[in-house]
């Protein structure tokens, strides 16, 4: 009882700052909200903080989208913290539980909902793409979707992710690329493509490039 009550404590705390730090700070919001096609959105591990935020935006209203969650130590806290914000999980990865949740992901695209996952995670390398995001996609010929945010200023994590904070009062600005098709395409010329994509939308948004 004392662990699951520590547990509820800190997911609550969590989710009181995030707010706290979301409310604070000027939001800006590039590209479409996502349609009525099924996909699979992407957004690096060390994004993750305030992702959350960016789904109430892009959403589309009776569309749900399925966050894929690792079975890591982490991975348990993470999905009931993105409940609270109306999102749905799968868990598992490419690296354990893989064959559980690619026939979930698969479910969730066959009933016209998104999938999302942080293809570098739940261990890295940071920056890298697993062979479970293209095969969802190609498997059910949908196509992938980048999600990002960047910030004017910013604590970044000595983690494995580096993961990303915006402070108080800063600048965000969430973006949601263009869908594009992975079909076709052999497993490394998939990965080049998406980490192209990766690469374009990040150093748009980048405030060092628009200094």
């Amino acid at each position: 009882m004392g662990k699951l009550f520590k547990k509820t404590l800190l997911i609550r705390f969590v989710f009181f700052l995030q707010w706290i730090i979301f409310l604070s700070c000027f939001k800006q919001y590039r590209g479409e909200r996502v349609d009525d096609e099924p996909c699979v959105i992407l957004f690096w591990h060390g994004r993750l903080a305030l992702m959350p935020f960016a789904f109430r935006h892009f959403r589309k209203k009776g569309k749900r989208a399925f966050v894929m969650i690792s079975h890591h130590n982490d991975g348990e806290l993470i999905a009931r913290l993105i409940h609270f914000y109306g999102l749905n999980v799968i868990r598992g990865s490419t690296f354990k539980g893989a064959s559980g949740a690619l026939r979930s992901a698969f479910k969730v695209l066959e009933q016209k909902d998104d999938i999302v996952i942080t293809p570098d995670g739940p261990r890295g390398p940071r920056h890298s793409i697993s062979d479970g995001a293209i095969l969802i996609a190609q498997k059910k010929s949908v196509k992938i979707r980048i999600l990002n945010y960047e910030a004017s200023r910013f604590w970044e994590f000595k983690s494995w992710d580096k993961m990303l904070l915006p402070k108080p009062f800063s600048k965000i600005i969430y973006s949601l690329s263009e869908p594009f098709d992975l079909a076709n395409l052999e497993k490394d010329e998939a990965k080049a493509l998406i980490k192209k994509e990766f690469e374009k939308i990040c150093k748009r948004d980048s405030f060092k490039e628009q200094i």
